[in-house]
C-alpha cells in the first residue's frame, strides 16, 4: 500500500512540475483594445514566467507600464502562439502577475 501511495505522489509531483515549466498562464488585465480582459494558457515562452502578464512583463524589462509596452508584450506573447484555453480574466491571476501592484487602463 505504501509503495502505491509513493507512486502516486512522485506521479502528480512530475506532472505538477512539468506543467510549471511548460506552461503561462498569461492575464490580458482589462484595456482599451480587450475591455473584458481575458485569461489564456499558452506553452512557454523564454520571455514569460508562470504566472504572467503583459503589465507583469512591463515591469519586470522597462521597471513601469506604459500602453505602449503593453501593446508590444501582448504581440510578442501572441506571435505564433497556440492558445490551449481560453479563460475569463482573473483579478487574483492579475495580482500575482504583477506582484501585487495595480496599473491604469
Amino acid at each position: 500500500m505504501k509503495i502505491k501511495i509513493f507512486i502516486g505522489v512522485t506521479v502528480a509531483a512530475l506532472i505538477c512540475a512539468a506543467i510549471y515549466t511548460q506552461l503561462t498562464i498569461f492575464v490580458i488585465p482589462p484595456i482599451g483594445m480587450v475591455p473584458e480582459g481575458k485569461t489564456i494558457i499558452i506553452p512557454r515562452q523564454s520571455n514569460t514566467q508562470f504566472v504572467d502578464s503583459p503589465d507583469g512583463m512591463c515591469e519586470r524589462t522597462n521597471g513601469g507600464v506604459s500602453l505602449l509596452c503593453r501593446g508590444f508584450a501582448i504581440a510578442s506573447v501572441g506571435k505564433d502562439v497556440t492558445i490551449l484555453a481560453r479563460l475569463p480574466y482573473s483579478s487574483t491571476l492579475y495580482s500575482i502577475s504583477t506582484g501585487g501592484k495595480s496599473y491604469d487602463r
